[in-house]
């Protein structure tokens, strides 16, 4: 028989074809196998899940396991609780698919460089990785690459990984995110401290100093953390002196990473630092038609248009837009997702954007990004770490929000309009002529934008 994990896939792949897109990656592909003996053990990720997946999709799920197990192949859906009330009565047997440390690793199939929309925001990006990927080790070690919230930097990395798994599977490849790295450094300071030896963090070290490639998303989550920034410091020398490729990605460069070591610094600028801009509108059009191809949306141009116009700072939030209307037109009984059901399924979402979004978030989400405090930017404090973060904060709230000019100088402990006006166009004629800060400018517009 074929292996159950290979058979499992084999259902989720006709599955795909036969329920919407929405369906399918809230209730299907998030079930597991737990087991198969008698019949086919499922779990889902909550009791709601398996409610809506027996509702809705039972025929399918049939059908589709009838085709690949064989007729009259029977199967269960457990919800969590009763996962833990079933391994309590049976024993796990080897069949069962379970996450392990090995397969943390592994990366999306749905990103690879054939399906990545090259464009001039990131053309160099693309072809930095491109290199990597075909001669790790030798060329752009270390690749830093950044650039804000949703612009493709984690599609690149797992790029990278599926080619060279594809390439060369021997390859040890390590992909984690900063907090990942993290955590496993303290739990192997845990397990000294349990076992009184250095045994967790000799593991530690040879599962890190011991790969072909090391891949660290968000590295910019390590600053101020002191301890882990010096394992890294380690981990990079041994990995770069035996010429293995390190890979990392941040959402700024080095050098504006806060209280990151200058060595540190030294060793991540010591390979090709290269960001990625924002998509201009035309590479934005090609994403989300790329995107409507790939998950087999039947979308008209003028709503890809559409979305492309209202949305330029996230491709991640433009793709959520595509994937809801396309579901909404579903919901209508409609084959394809024309304009009117667009602006309908955006009308609820705008209102809210525009309700949630007051001066208060953007002052925070400033403040978060700068490290400095609420009272700070408001307050009378004229020092070069505040005003700049002022100015960026008043030019976001005149760009964003229909609000006078005379309100907003009260917000900010009473500045009159023209001082406000010379804040305004001073970040508007940066944005102009200097890069870094309009990548500042479109991050802080990306993280408002998440959290409204």
């Amino acid at each position: 028989m074929q292996d159950l994990k290979q058979m499992w896939d084999n259902v989720l792949s006709k599955l795909e074809s036969m329920v919407s897109f929405v369906s399918y990656e809230l209730w299907i592909e998030t079930l597991e196998v737990l087991d198969y003996t008698d019949k086919l053990i499922l779990v889902a990720t909550s009791p709601s899940a398996k409610r809506q997946l027996i509702k809705n999709h039972s025929k399918e799920l049939t059908e589709a396991i009838e085709s690949v197990f064989g007729e009259d192949t029977k199967y269960e859906v457990l919800d969590p609780e009763e996962k833990e009330e079933y391994l309590k009565k049976n024993k796990p047997q080897e069949k069962v698919i379970e996450p392990d440390d090995s397969k943390r690793m592994m990366f999306n199939p749905k990103y690879t460089f054939d399906n990545f929309i090259v464009g001039k925001s990131n053309q160099f990006c693309y072809a930095a990785a491109r290199a990597v990927a075909e001669n790790p080790g030798y060329k752009f070690n270390p690749l830093f690459i950044y650039g804000g919230v949703g612009l493709g930097k984690t599609h690149l990395l797992h790029a990278i990984g599926n080619y060279l798994k594809q390439s060369n599977p021997k390859l040890k490849i390590e992909y984690v995110t900063c907090d990942q790295f993290t955590n496993d450094y303290i739990e192997s300071l845990g397990t000294n401290k349990e076992k009184g030896s250095v045994k967790g963090t000799a593991q530690f070290r040879e599962k890190y100093r011991n790969l072909d490639v090391l891949m660290v998303d968000d590295i910019q989550f390590i600053a101020g953390r002191t301890s882990t920034q010096e394992e890294f410091f380690h981990t990079f020398n041994d990995l770069y002196q035996q010429n293995k490729q390190i890979i990392i990605s941040s959402d700024r460069p080095p050098k504006e990473i806060e209280t990151l070591a200058d060595r540190l610094v030294s060793r991540l600028t010591s390979g090709l630092i290269q960001d990625i801009q924002m998509p201009d509108f035309e590479t934005r059009v090609a994403i989300l038609r790329k995107k409507a191809q790939l998950e087999r949306y039947f979308i008209d141009d003028d709503v890809i248009e559409f979305i492309a116009e209202k949305v330029d700072t996230n491709i991640r939030e433009m793709e959520g837009l595509l994937s809801k209307v396309y579901f909404f037109a579903t919901l209508l009984g409609k084959k394809s997702a024309s304009i009117e059901e667009a602006k309908e399924a955006f009308k609820e979402q705008i209102d809210v954007k525009k309700e949630k979004l007051t001066p208060e978030v953007i002052i925070q989400t400033v403040c978060d990004y700068y490290s400095i405090g609420y009272n700070e930017i408001t307050g009378k404090k004229k020092s070069k770490e505040i005003v700049e973060p002022r100015m960026m904060a008043i030019y976001l709230i005149s760009d964003m929000l229909d609000i006078p000019l005379v309100t907003i100088g009260k917000i900010f402990g009473g500045r009159d309009h023209t001082t406000i006006i010379h804040s305004r166009d001073k970040i508007s004629e940066l944005m102009k002529k200097d890069h870094k800060t309009r990548t500042i400018v479109n991050d802080l517009k990306s993280q408002i934008s998440e959290k409204c």
